[in-house]
């Protein structure tokens, strides 16, 4: 992964409006990360579906885990020009889905990861390798 995704701040961020939906969602991956999001996982669903091309599937500790690392996709990904389109879920706390277009984020509480079964749901999708970006 770049450095300059190492510390996005307002002085210093990528300019990801134009951007690649991989570049984009691996961002969004290394956002998550950086924040503590768990077992983080980037499926290419764009063969399985027109919603969006990736899903970024997090789990997050807590309600308020949850929503802070929905809080940091949301405000990192605002700097680097990329505003969420929905965002649903948040006020609960248990599963916030996170609309960027081409890029969907689902942060989930693990009773709800177990249940809902995303990867499992997506099995079809491929996965893409992120062990490069991940640091936690």
């Amino acid at each position: 992964m770049e450095n300059n995704l190492d510390m996005i701040t307002p002085e210093n961020h990528p300019e990801l409006a134009n951007a690649e939906p991989l570049e984009i969602a691996k961002t969004l991956v290394h956002v998550l990360d950086m924040k503590k999001g768990r077992d983080i996982k980037l499926l290419r669903v764009a063969d399985q579906t027109i919603i969006a091309e990736y899903f970024v599937i997090c789990g997050g500790t807590s309600n308020t885990n949850i929503k802070a690392l929905a809080g940091e996709a949301e405000y990192k990904l605002g700097l680097c020009g990329v505003t969420p389109h929905r965002m649903d879920g948040y006020s609960e706390g248990e599963w916030i889905v996170i609309d960027f277009g081409c890029v969907m984020v689902h942060i989930m509480n693990r009773d709800s990861r177990d249940f809902y079964k995303l990867e499992k749901l997506w099995s079809e999708a491929e996965p893409v390798d992120i062990s490069d970006i991940l640091v936690q």
